[in-house]
């Protein structure tokens, strides 16, 4: 039985996601409560497995909360904010204190919301149940200032893309964006090397750690972390100012090139691209693919289609089967193929799904994997 207080100024949010929660077997709703003072009073009687968070609240914030909780007693969080620009700003300082997810809610229509995406709250607490916390790397702090040594990069404006859920009943295949290939490489092996990433579930803190490592001399990268609209934008902005690797929300034309990142629009799917003797990428609409927008699935079906052996896919931590069939679909176009460990996970679900899916030609530890991707970059030997 999973275990739950739900903290929100909302009484509405907390209603509704009560309702929600108490639905489904395995799940308890052990206490609500209108901010974390009165959370704290009920805690110190009954400890949750998971917390539900809401980030903006009278009297004691969540993330003020948050980093209290990690501190003296750490237990798995799941933010539910409001999908906005600030939101997302907020959000992510909520992942710097420690929370292992996001959910989102509107402003408007709320309860319809809630109701309709429930799936989605069902999912975000379970896999939150399943974390190991001692394997989340908490998310370096940003100033107004940039740390020493680091200089901010220019980042390209993008715009925002229309509220989506990551998650839904009917489960669809790739073949709804893109179809599939005919297990052959695209092309011969050139010295145009790229890298595909997919990742979930405390996937943010273990990015940040990989692109803290790599040089700019890293082969281009393209990335889906699951995440919703908006949040994704802040997101690469923040690695970006923490690399020496030049990192953006993906675009529509914008080219894989070595020192760069692309990180999938949430809301959208990302395709590597052939263009000629250069890789691009195209962000386009579509269904959800393995309960998700951006899917792994589908940026690693592209990545095996368009650069087959000059691609290397990298599957990491995170809840769920996306990527399991895209990485090997890219295995038998010729790329390797990397899965992060079971004891580095924060959900070992997704690396675990592609090794039982046979896509998987090598398993390592995080620690492991930014040596791993400049070999990649340095070495037609791969």
């Amino acid at each position: 039985m999973i275990r739950v207080m739900i903290i929100d100024d909302s009484a509405v949010v907390r209603s509704v996601l009560q309702e929600i929660l108490q639905k489904h077997a395995g799940i308890e709703v052990m206490g609500t409560a209108p901010d974390p003072i009165f959370a704290l009073q009920k805690m110190e009687r009954d400890w949750p497995d998971v917390i539900v968070l809401d980030v903006e609240m009278p009297r004691m914030d969540g993330i003020t909360f948050l980093r209290k909780i990690m501190a003296e007693h750490p237990t798995p969080t799941v933010i539910c904010s409001s999908l906005t620009e600030a939101g997302a700003e907020t959000t992510l300082q909520a992942l710097e204190a420690g929370a292992v997810s996001i959910i989102t809610k509107p402003t408007t229509r709320l309860t319809e919301f809630l109701r309709e995406y429930e799936e989605s709250f069902i999912n975000a607490v379970r896999e939150a149940s399943m974390a190991r916390l001692g394997n989340i790397r908490p998310l370096a702090r940003i100033s107004a200032a940039p740390a020493a040594g680091l200089t901010p990069k220019p980042v390209a404006a993008t715009g925002s893309t229309p509220p989506g859920s990551l998650l839904t009943r009917e489960k669809l295949s790739a073949d709804a964006v893109l179809a599939p290939g005919n297990g052959r490489s695209a092309m011969t092996r050139t010295t145009d090397q790229i890298v595909a990433i997919g990742t979930s579930t405390g996937g943010t803190q273990a990015l940040e750690y990989l692109f803290t490592k790599l040089p700019v001399t890293s082969p281009g990268i393209v990335v889906v972390q699951h995440m919703p609209p908006m949040y994704t934008k802040s997101f690469a902005n923040r690695l970006n100012q923490l690399s020496q690797v030049n990192i953006k929300e993906a675009e529509t034309g914008d080219r894989i090139l070595p020192g760069h990142a692309l990180i999938a629009p949430g809301g959208k799917h990302m395709l590597v691209r052939r263009n000629g003797a250069q890789y691009d990428v195209e962000v386009v609409d579509g269904p959800l693919v393995s309960r998700h927008r951006p899917s792994v699935d589908v940026l690693f079906r592209s990545a095996a289609k368009a650069a087959g052996a000059n691609a290397l896919g990298i599957i990491m931590t995170g809840m769920g089967d996306d990527g399991a069939r895209g990485l090997k679909e890219m295995a038998e176009a010729g790329a390797r193929t990397v899965a992060q460990d079971e004891a580095s996970c924060v959900v070992f679900g997704m690396p675990k799904e592609a090794i039982k899916h046979g896509g998987v030609h090598e398993v390592m530890g995080l620690d492991e994997i930014p040596a791993r991707l400049l070999k990649h970059g340095g070495s037609l030997k791969g």
